[in-house]
């Protein structure tokens, strides 16, 4: 025997006793983004590598290190998305999506990055992205940092805190940025090597080192809010006021710049220390040049993507746990049985709205399949057998309560279902 085929490194794959905490997440999530009227769409998972070279930046470690890229068959450079937002402007300025003012959109899905795996951290990934356009005020800032606190309230999170700053505008940047690179000049022999490489590139990455050695070079270094212009100081002590009257805390944390190039403005971060040193949860900001840096007609941007396995990481495995493969299960002995069987368990499903139904397929005793049943996690087990099946009767027996074995007519059986498993039930 060939030895088996093992998944690729940093790409996992999903149990079926994982996935209804996932089913839950995504469901919440939905709910609340409808709420605030977010409307989905959905995107490649493929692009044009030219897209991210343009958009991430040149001198980021994305780009530089972390993309899935390869040519096609057609010889054109394609990569595997690292990330949403570029994809979710194309798309908008392909199909004229911003053409009209106030567009809120979001997506869900898997994102790809070469990166070391470690604990909540895999090369492919899942994302929430939620994104809206055309609006330049603080408010829209604060409805998204607003939606995403509601969100933990809905999910339960808890140990997470809002860290904010404001990057300024891009001739803000500009100025910091020379003094900046001249500060880590003249101490280029106690950079890292990634600072150094950062150095002329990227230097504001510089600021977001999480190497211990560099914090008492980084904490020293000039602050950006001493470069904002009025304008942007006058946006974010909006934005700050508008959480204060929502009861939002959050914290200013100067040193706080995102990963990405194409950010201006307002930046936050949701963190957390239980999680190692990969602490954030969900991250987004401003990013106004991007629309037009990519090709379309200068748009307002804001946005923020969280990591789903790092979410139901901080969630812990008692939030959403395991949901049983059915609620009922249905044994069936004898030639008669096995062929009415599944002609009653569709009558069934179809009478039943939400009716889980686990249908006995194999064969095997009445002691085996009981077994079966037991296992499934279902609450009652319907028994089919030769007389029943003759009489156009079924015997229901509890497998989670106290209670014995009864008898129903096959055509009262699917009130009693509904009355039984799902009176009273949330929709």
């Amino acid at each position: 025997m060939s030895n088996p085929i093992q998944a690729v490194r940093g790409m996992r794959d999903m149990h079926p006793e994982e996935t209804p905490r996932w089913v839950r997440l995504e469901g919440i999530a939905r709910r609340v983004l409808d709420a605030y009227g977010y409307r989905e769409v959905r995107l490649p998972l493929l692009e044009k590598t030219e897209l991210f070279r343009r958009s991430i930046g040149e001198v980021t470690d994305i780009v530089e290190k972390e993309m899935y890229t390869f040519e096609d068959r057609n010889g054109e450079s394609l990569t595997l998305r690292p990330e949403g937002t570029a994809g979710c402007v194309r798309a908008g300025i392909q199909h004229g999506w911003f053409q009209q003012p106030g567009r809120r959109l979001w997506y869900l899905g898997p994102m790809f990055r070469h990166e070391r795996p470690q604990q909540g951290r895999y090369r492919q990934f899942h994302q929430i992205g939620v994104e809206a356009y055309g609006m330049p005020g603080p408010d829209i800032d604060a409805e998204l940092i607003l939606l995403s606190a509601r969100l933990w309230r809905e999910l339960g999170v808890e140990d997470v805190r809002l860290e904010l700053n404001t990057l300024g505008d891009p001739a803000d940047r500009g100025a910091y940025r020379k003094r900046l690179v001249d500060y880590f000049e003249a101490r280029h022999d106690a950079l890292d090597e990634d600072s150094r490489r950062r150095l002329h590139g990227n230097p504001l990455r510089i600021l977001d080192s999480k190497n211990p050695a560099m914090q008492g070079l980084i904490e020293n270094a000039p602050r950006l809010g001493e470069h904002v212009g009025a304008e942007c100081r006058a946006h974010f002590e909006a934005l700050q006021e508008t959480l204060r009257k929502a009861g939002v805390d959050f914290v200013v944390n100067p040193r706080l710049v995102r990963g990405l190039d194409y950010y201006n403005r307002t930046v936050f971060e949701w963190v957390t220390d239980r999680l190692g040193a990969q602490g954030t949860v969900c991250a987004g900001g401003r990013y106004d040049g991007l629309v037009e840096q990519l090709g379309g007609r200068a748009t307002p941007a804001v946005g923020f993507a969280m990591g789903l396995e790092r979410l139901l990481a901080l969630l812990g495995d008692a939030w959403g746990g395991e949901r049983s493969a059915a609620d009922v299960y249905l044994v069936m002995v004898g030639e008669a049985a096995e062929r009415a069987g599944p002609v009653l368990a569709e009558r069934l499903r179809g009478a039943v709205p939400r009716l889980r139904l686990l249908v006995h397929c194999g064969g095997g005793s009445f002691k085996s399949q009981f077994k079966r049943a037991d296992r499934s996690g279902a609450r009652l087990a319907l028994v089919l057998g030769e007389e029943e099946a003759r009489t156009g009767r079924v015997s229901v027996k509890p497998l989670r309560e106290a209670g014995g074995q009864s008898e129903l007519e096959q055509s009262d059986l699917a009130d009693y279902l509904a009355k039984t498993l799902y009176s009273g039930a949330a929709e």
